[in-house]
């Protein structure tokens, strides 16, 4: 008998959690109320944000956030290509202009070095990435933004379980989480906005449902207040209770989840090291701690002898997913055609991402796999190469 596919990835969710989503579903209370205020809570406690905003999804509060911040035409915001093109896209529906850095060859993260050349007089944001659950080095990014007063949110769509320096990502600043179904702790579509700035944290909440002067779920009335008024136009990005309480559990457990894939990732790394053309990403070496939100390799057609999109498709054929985290955003079909009429020249030194978005490759990861399934996929690996 054949092996069952294996996939990319699969969420860690036990049958508690799902005991959990049957106890709202017959609670009566299914969309926005307590169980989104009790994860707000337990992603301040972890983090140790003065405040949490529980969204639809990650890319809504990026949304929300540039909106609250007053970004918009005329403006410039720093990004990575090498990201999630929701960023991008989000930046460029305000009416801003995205301006791509490049980011290190090895780690695909950039820094403080590679952005600062790239600030203007029209800069008005900042926006990192915290790339495939390892973290950025934060404090020279911060040091910058301190020097030239341009706010920083971190992307920390892969972050949550990253520490930086000993601190949780999400300890400082503002930061931008993502809740999504592949994501290390997940309510299946979600993300959560982090930030010690309680009048950006009240705007965003306000934001995200119509621009009512409270939240939808008020957590005297155990509803919304119905003097309610509408102070701004705002949103409908809220996050229902049902999402909302699948990630309790996981938050719980999330020292176990990363511990879990933190094992899988170093035997990865260890038994990928004898395949010529198939290099995993470099570690960064600020102090800081993964939480291998995706095991990514890089595929050298010169050495492996084929390319990248090869490579997953006869992954495929022998069961085992794959995937690509990401095609740079500037070759994307849209931007690749309007970025110079939109927005005129593109950064010419984006070389680290255009390489490596052209031979990243996610393999499978996630809490409930095996050594066996790691040495299954590396032994395909090798079979397609070899």
């Amino acid at each position: 008998m054949s092996q069952s596919f294996l996939p990319l990835c699969r969420p860690a969710v036990d049958e508690q959690d799902i005991q959990s989503v049957v106890d709202v579903l017959r609670s009566g209370w299914i969309t926005t109320g307590p169980k989104n205020a009790e994860l707000e809570s337990k992603i301040s406690q972890h983090t140790g944000a003065s405040h949490s905003v529980a969204l639809s999804s990650a890319t809504a509060g990026m949304h929300l956030v540039l909106l609250a911040m007053g970004i918009g035409p005329g403006d410039e915001v720093i990004t990575p290509s090498l990201t999630w093109v929701s960023t991008v896209n989000m930046i460029t529906l305000v009416g801003a202009k995205p301006v791509f850095v490049d980011v290190d060859a090895d780690t695909l993260m950039t820094d403080a070095a590679k952005i600062e050349p790239l600030i203007t007089d029209k800069t008005k944001l900042i926006i990192p990435v915290h790339y495939a659950g390892a973290a950025l080095d934060l404090d020279p990014i911060y040091a910058l933004g301190e020097k030239y007063n341009i706010p920083v949110i971190e992307d920390a769509a892969h972050a949550l379980g990253t520490e930086y320096k000993g601190q949780p990502i999400g300890h400082r600043g503002s930061c931008l989480f993502s809740t999504h179904a592949i994501k290390n702790v997940t309510t299946a579509e979600g993300g959560i906005f982090t930030t010690h700035d309680a009048e950006l944290a009240d705007k965003v909440r306000r934001l995200k449902f119509h621009g009512l002067g409270v939240d939808a779920f008020d957590r005297e009335t155990q509803g919304r207040a119905p003097q309610a008024e509408v102070v701004e136009p705002g949103f409908k990005y809220n996050m229902p209770d049902i999402c909302a309480v699948l990630a309790l559990g996981q938050m719980d457990r999330i020292a176990e989840i990363t511990a879990k894939r933190t094992e899988l990732a170093l035997s990865y790394r260890g038994k990928l090291e004898s395949i010529k053309g198939v290099t995993p990403l470099g570690l960064a070496s600020h102090d800081h701690k993964h939480c291998w939100h995706l095991m990514i390799v890089r595929v050298d057609p010169a050495v492996a002898g084929l390319t990248r999109d090869d490579l997953i498709a006869a992954l495929k054929e022998k069961g085992i997913g794959a995937g690509i985290h990401f095609k740079a955003c500037h070759t994307q079909k849209y931007y690749r055609e309007n970025y110079a009429e939109l927005f005129g020249d593109i950064n010419p030194n984006l070389h680290n991402t255009e390489r490596n978005s052209n031979q990243i490759c996610s393999l499978p990861l996630f809490p409930d796999m095996t050594q066996d399934d790691v040495e299954r996929v590396v032994s395909a690996v090798s079979e397609i190469i070899g």
